[in-house]
């Protein structure tokens, strides 16, 4: 079974964008709701599906599959509710830890979020000097809703 165990921060400076790799990303929902998503994401030149579960604390199940490409783009246009997420993802390794930090595009415009994953809940991580609030309890912050209710709505309004 495949659990995500993950926290979220705001992100505040500049500094994190030194050495980082970084692909543009497009999302789409197939269904989102009651705290469970159905998801296709394009990442650079490849593609996914994925399938979350409702959180119990900072986990939940989470199932991810490689789809080709094409299909994703069709998923994406035709099927996927819209507006589509699009963002640029950076990877940024901190101590032993891999962050994955998102700048936000379109209607999301000005929003930076970092999320990293843990392999249990009260695992311990150095805090980089880049990290904000944490907002992982907070639903706005999840793709699904910035979907739905984007941060141009309320980026000023916490």
């Amino acid at each position: 079974m495949a659990i995500e165990i993950e926290k979220k921060f705001l992100v505040v400076g500049d500094d994190w964008k030194n050495n980082t790799s970084s692909k543009i990303y497009f999302q789409g929902y197939i269904c989102s709701g009651s705290g469970t998503t159905a998801r296709v994401r394009i990442a650079g030149e490849k593609a996914f599906i994925t399938i979350k579960g409702k959180h119990k604390g900072i986990s939940r199940l989470e199932f991810e599959y490689e789809i080709p490409l094409e299909d994703a783009k069709i998923l994406l246009k035709d099927i996927c509710q819209q507006p589509i997420i699009h963002k640029r993802r950076y990877l940024k390794k901190f101590g032993d830890f891999l962050w994955e930090i998102d700048e936000f595009f379109g209607e999301n415009e000005g929003l930076i979020l970092a999320e990293i994953e843990l392999s249990r809940e009260d695992e311990a991580f150095p805090e980089p000097p880049w990290l904000g609030e944490d907002v992982t309890d907070d639903g706005r912050y999840y793709n699904a809703s910035l979907r739905t209710n984007p941060f141009a709505v309320w980026g000023n309004k916490k």
